[in-house]
């Protein structure tokens, strides 16, 4: 088979992390990039027009494996809440459960059905921390700070300037929350992105977890399915090279809450990496704008956060694909990392991410098998609460003291709890740790330069994975090749790559040995 040429992942250096983590945002930004930062126009008129057909507010199931007894709908359901919120907004009914067609579902929940919202919050701060519960009283939604018009320069260089604000038509859309259907011409023009990949022929698991699939899970190491057992290929990304250092990162968003965590953010001069959800993006692209302009990562976390192994190949291309169109609407850039909801990725959905230009990102664990996950998502579900999920996290920094490298950790910014959770409780204990903590986002963790996030501003010529007879990307669906590595959006970039010839794909991704990256450090 041809896979685009790569060359070879030297080992990561080791060292102790000793740069301050405080700094002026705008020394950080100007660090992030290469050449100077042109400015932003702020305006205070609203400039998007958030979905109003959608009434999904989608809490994800919990990780590939844990039983359906927890509380939580099963892989395959999606929590509704009557009045999808646009931003700014918050909800006004409590979950109920929808299976999705084509996914497995199951048929029990221990977990009751809430008859309306908690009330609302008597403080204007983030509760005690024995207070952050499923239960909680909640807070008034956030509001973007900033609104930034159309020709607005963001903090990367060689990015295209914002384009036209985002304003929803509810027919040039998948339905929210939802696997898109695979049968659009979009989809279509996608699949092409595959021709002259070696896409493994494994059959998709049965839910996306390793009790649902004895068959599958017996072979998860042959297939590389890091829900089962944390097998991973070289060119996922699972940790930063250098000691004591914590690549950042929440998924699932935007939220109403996620500028609770920005403002925080800004206020400790931090960047994280936002792996987003397609759906949410439509839904709240102002809170997509001013997370990039604020100077933070922007990656694909799917359509409608399914179990990528447990979905057909065309299914996981419809996934990825409309949520990359998504953000390259929104923001006029394309992401070139992305992270599979719930870390259910094989060598299958390994191989149809990297050949649509998405390097997996994941989250750590410990050579014992310890995931470096918060569970700050078990606290809405009322599996855990606020004290015991920041234990969690006190074990997780801990065990990172004990590590070679660096770090990544699960956090998410779709709960009102889990920002609590963040903004006052897991960040404030980082930045005042012993031995002190190195806080980046995940790309600047890896040493990746910022431009090389996105396809439009990436100056690598053997990264993305662009299919060469391609000659570029069909963001759109519309069968045009609309960018090129490094062109700036414009649609001009050369972007040529060779290839080489491999066997098969499996060993051929281990002996990479992190190919995807190297080239960029």
């Amino acid at each position: 088979m041809k896979l685009p040429a790569l060359a070879v992942f030297s080992a990561l250096q080791l060292a102790v992390a000793n740069a301050e983590v405080h700094h002026r945002r705008g020394n950080h930004l100007n660090r992030r990039q290469d050449t100077t930062t042109g400015s932003s126009t702020l305006s205070t008129t609203t400039v998007e027009q958030p979905p109003t057909t959608s009434s999904t507010s989608v809490a994800p199931p919990p990780p590939a494996g844990t039983p359906s007894t927890t509380g939580l709908p099963p892989a395959g359901t999606t929590t509704t809440s009557a009045g999808a919120p646009p931003a700014g907004t918050t909800t006004s009914s409590g979950p109920v459960t929808t299976p999705v067609p084509g996914v497995p579902t199951t048929s029990t929940s221990t977990s009751a059905v809430a008859t309306g919202p908690p009330p609302l919050a008597t403080y204007t701060g983030v509760p005690p921390l024995e207070q952050i519960s499923s239960g909680m009283p909640t807070r008034p939604a956030a509001s973007p700070t900033n609104v930034y018009t159309a020709g607005a320069t963001p903090p990367v260089s060689g990015a295209p300037t914002l384009p036209t604000a985002f304003v929803f038509q509810a027919n040039e859309w998948p339905q929210q929350d939802r696997v898109p259907p695979v049968d659009s011409a979009e989809v279509t023009a996608w699949m092409k992105e595959l021709d002259g990949f070696h896409i493994p022929d494994l059959s998709p698991t049965a839910d996306g977890s390793c009790g649902g699939d004895p068959a599958a899970a017996a072979q998860a190491a042959e297939r590389g399915w890091w829900t089962c057992g944390g097998h991973v290929r070289s060119t996922d990304i699972v940790s930063c090279p250098d000691k004591l250092t914590w690549g950042v990162s929440f998924d699932d968003g935007p939220s109403p809450y996620t500028q609770y965590l920005l403002n925080y953010l800004e206020e400790k001069d931090l960047s994280a990496t936002f792996f987003v959800v397609g759906s949410r993006v439509i839904e709240r692209p102002a809170l997509v704008v001013e997370e990039y302009m604020q100077g933070h990562e922007i990656s694909v976390h799917t359509w409608s956060h399914r179990p990528l192994t447990s979905l057909t190949t065309a299914q996981v291309v419809a996934e990825l694909g409309w949520t990359r169109k998504a953000i390259k609407r929104v923001l006029g850039v394309t992401p070139t990392t992305m992270r599979p909801p719930f870390g259910d990725i094989d060598d299958r959905v390994r191989a149809i991410s990297l050949a649509m230009g998405m390097v997996p990102i994941m989250w750590s664990r410990t050579p014992s098998g310890g995931v470096f996950d918060t569970n700050d998502w078990r606290v809405p579900a009322g599996i855990v609460n606020g004290t015991e999920s920041f234990r969690t996290f006190e074990t997780i920094l801990q065990n990172a003291t004990q590590m070679e490298t660096g770090f990544i950790v699960l956090s998410h910014d779709l709960y009102e709890t889990s920002v609590d959770l963040a903004v006052g409780y897991t960040l404030p204990h980082a930045l005042d740790f012993e031995p002190k903590l190195t806080l980046l986002p995940i790309g600047e963790c890896i040493k990746k330069p910022t431009r090389d996030l996105y396809l439009e501003s990436n100056t690598n010529t053997s990264f993305p994975f662009t299919n060469s007879s391609l000659g570029g990307v069909d963001t759109d669906g519309d069968g045009q090749v609309d960018v090129k590595s490094g062109d700036g959006g414009s649609g001009s970039g050369s972007g040529a790559l060779a290839s080489f010839e491999v066997s098969a794909f499996g060993s051929a991704l281990v002996a990479l040995v992190g190919a995807a990256f190297a080239v960029m450090l």
